[in-house]
């Protein structure tokens, strides 16, 4: 066991410990989810598993407490596997490292999984307390999450008996969300032909590489570059000039995490090679200077590379750069309704290259399905200009808020009761599971919450360990106090 295994309350994070030691990442669940089976059964609880392979988990209500609202207790078993570019880790081999840094938890060089490993430990926390009062409780633990909420899809009506959802997703102490986003994965795909390589060109790879990343939801108004976009803007204004050829262009790794890295393989006359290295440095400085007070440690440079045995052709090449350096990204609308909140964004999440097609992959987020779709025209009208495909897949709905809310007047009452203050009700530009289970279980009453993590997606992921404790303490509080059932 690891030094975060001593943390208070010890029960969440010895549990958030054995989560770190087992891989995880979204398509990978399978172990965990195995050992999460093992440890309910060791405890005579009752387990099931649907078609899809989430895990279900009931407990009964402690003496006295069968009366009350059945309550669900609900986390994703998956993580977003992100590391830098110097760690090396496999995320379906080898576990997380999490380590105390002050006041926080972190992970050497990966992703922590706090996202969602925190409300996942606190919720078999509850099922392993012998000293916690309840009413009949369930425990919902929902599989690939992350990379396309299969397991929220797959859930049908009938699996679950609960009143009431708690949702643990939620990344900021104080803060209990009653709405969410919805949102779309949108892809570009241009088919491309291929020259010959041509003659006395000589073959430069150009990295951008130290943006913080982070989640495409969260975190998609704090201003933080886009490493697609950023090389896609150099491409399209430079390539002409410096008689560049792409062979391939490839940035991030995932469509609802912000990319940090993009890279391209590209050949120019040799006469152009310190031209391109000067124009790159000089690159670097006006991004500094647009974004530097976000990004820190941006950086651009270049290497020799391998040459190729071929280059897109020329018109397919000026396609594609034109696609990405017109495709929207970031903040396209706040809300008008919810002070402060993001109603409608684009992440352009993923860059790939084939031998005849790239792809671009975005994942589009709305509070209201009119902003969705009116993005996804814009994808649309850029694909039919370029010649290129533009198809639109995984549609989740959002979660529309609910005023009158019996758990959300409960929780703000027992916030209250026990800090003297109010939580800020919030609707997350994120998007939660919350909103497909209202498909199945339209009457259950749902909430989200949990401690405050940072920079989730990212290798920079924390999660701050006094916030875990307030946490368990609210879950705690909100069980003892459900209502009685009608």
């Amino acid at each position: 066991m690891s030094e975060i295994s001593q943390l208070s309350p010890q029960p969440v994070w010895q549990f958030f410990d054995q989560i770190c030691s087992i891989p995880h990442p979204s398509k990978y669940e399978e172990q965990l989810a195995q050992h999460i089976i093992q440890f309910a059964q060791g405890e005579g609880l009752e387990v099931r598993r649907d078609d899809v392979g989430n895990v279900f988990i009931k407990k009964p209500a402690t003496p006295g407490m069968e009366d009350r609202k059945g309550v669900v207790l609900q986390a994703h078993i998956d993580m977003v596997p992100q590391k830098n570019e110097d760690t090396v880790h496999d995320f379906t081999q080898d576990p997380i490292q999490p380590f105390i840094d002050g006041e926080w938890v972190t992970a050497k060089g990966t992703t922590l999984g706090a996202d969602n490993g925190m409300g996942m430990a606190a919720c078999l926390a509850v099922l392993a307390a012998k000293d916690i009062e309840h009413g009949p409780l369930e425990v919902l633990l929902t599989i690939d999450e992350e990379a396309g909420m299969t397991g929220a899809f797959g859930l049908k009506e009938g699996w679950l008996e609960g009143d009431i959802l708690l949702n643990t997703d939620s990344e900021q102490e104080g803060e209990v969300y009653m709405g969410c986003a919805g949102g779309v994965d949108g892809a570009i795909t241009l088919d491309v032909a291929r020259d010959g390589v041509p003659a006395e060109h000589q073959a430069i790879k150009m990295i951008l590489k130290g943006l913080k990343g982070g989640h495409s939801g969260c975190d998609i108004h704090t201003g933080r570059g886009n490493a697609n976009k950023l090389l896609g803007r150099f491409l399209f204004a430079h390539a002409e000039e410096l008689g560049l050829r792409l062979a391939s262009l490839t940035g991030g790794s995932l469509r609802n995490a912000i990319p940090r890295e993009a890279n391209a393989v590209v050949t120019l006359p040799a006469a152009n090679v310190d031209k391109l290295n000067s124009l790159f440095t000089h690159y670097q400085a006006v991004l500094s200077a647009e974004l530097g007070r976000v990004e820190t440690d941006i950086t651009l440079f270049t290497e020799q590379a391998e040459l190729p045995t071929n280059v897109f052709a020329a018109v397919d090449q000026t396609r594609l750069l034109a696609v990405l350096n017109a495709c929207p990204n970031g903040v396209i609308r706040m809300s008008d309704d919810i002070a402060g909140v993001v109603e409608t964004s684009l992440n352009v999440g993923v860059i790939t290259t084939e031998e005849d097609k790239v792809t671009i992959l975005c994942l589009i987020r709305s509070l209201i399905d009119s902003g969705r779709s009116s993005v996804e025209g814009m994808l649309k009208a850029i694909a039919d200009l370029a010649g290129a495909q533009c198809e639109f897949s995984g549609t989740y709905p959002g979660w529309k808020p609910d005023a009158d809310s019996e758990v959300m007047k409960l929780f703000r009452e027992t916030y209250n009761d026990i800090y003297g203050r109010t939580p800020n009700i919030m609707v997350i530009h994120a998007g939660l599971e919350c909103g497909l289970f209202k498909e199945p279980y339209p009457n259950m009453d749902m909430i989200s919450f949990g401690p405050t993590i940072k920079f989730p997606h990212s290798p920079d992921e924390k999660v701050q360990i006094e916030t875990v404790a307030l946490f368990w303490e609210q879950m705690v509080a909100i069980l003892k106090n459900i209502p009685v059932k009608a």
